[in-house]
């Protein structure tokens, strides 16, 4: 089965939903004129990392969010890994992951287990507590943000769980750019499956943001990869290629969990 993917690489304005919104609609149009039959968004596509005003713009239940991008993915029949946005509860903020089909329908919410503390975010918000484990037509997949691809126990997990295509939304800066290409291919590699991955470019008044947007395939070898500018970046995908690869070395079959 062959998909289109299109990441939209996209700067984020600082602490300004309303504004993102009309951005977001911009690249979801974009990806389909493509031909894309997925599009994916970055980390924290609604406010940025404005994380000393979370309480007063952060969304509520995601509510606001996942009705935005439920209609943007019926409008344009078009399945949308809606990047993360800040998810206001009664206990406090999450940093969530939305997924949705080309039929406006809800598919997943994951929120980031682990926290960065370099930007602050345990200061102001709370961790996961599931996986980002989904299936869109029927082939299952996993959602990730950002800092998680640092957990190679955790993206293991979600292949364990069955997923041939894990996604990554994230908000990664530019200093550290050359580890979030190596740690993608790594676990592309080890894991034998999809991994694609979309950054965000541009700055906010603390970071400047890396992009070089990626989609990798179960060898490991980059299909697509953004610049540090806004684009969208596209790639086709053949899900076949991921049991090729792991009838080619059959690295599960030979895993040996009892001594880990």
């Amino acid at each position: 089965m062959i998909h289109k993917i299109g990441l939209a690489q996209m700067d984020i304005a600082f602490g300004k939903p309303e504004e993102n919104m009309e951005k977001v609609e911009q690249w979801v149009r974009k990806a389909k004129v493509d031909g894309c039959t997925t599009v994916v968004l970055p980390e924290l596509w609604t406010t940025g990392y404005d994380l000393t005003r979370m309480d007063e713009i952060a969304d509520e239940g995601a509510e606001d969010s996942s009705t935005f991008l439920t209609s943007l993915s019926k409008k344009y029949s078009i399945h949308i890994i809606g990047g993360s946005v800040a998810n206001k509860s009664m206990d406090g903020i999450r940093n969530t992951l939305i997924a949705v089909d080309s039929k406006g329908i809800l598919v997943k919410q994951y929120s980031k287990l682990h926290l960065f503390k370099l930007m602050d975010e345990h200061h102001y918000l709370l961790p996961g507590q599931e996986d980002g484990m989904f299936s869109l037509e029927e082939t299952k997949m996993a959602g990730l943000i950002c800092y998680d691809i640092r957990f190679p126990e955790w993206f293991r997990k979600h292949v364990l769980l069955g997923a041939k295509v894990v996604f990554v939304v994230a908000e990664w800066p530019s200093a550290r750019i050359d580890h979030w290409q190596t740690l993608l291919k790594a676990r592309a590699i080890e894991n034998q499956c999809f991994v694609i991955a979309c950054n965000r470019v541009g700055s906010d008044p603390n970071n400047e943001f890396g992009g070089c947007s990626l989609i990798i395939d179960p060898w490991g070898e980059i299909l697509a990869k953004g610049t540090q500018t806004e684009e969208l970046v596209s790639a086709e995908i053949n899900l076949q290629e991921v049991e090729k690869v792991r009838k080619q070395i059959p690295i599960f079959q030979d895993r040996r969990p009892e001594y880990y």
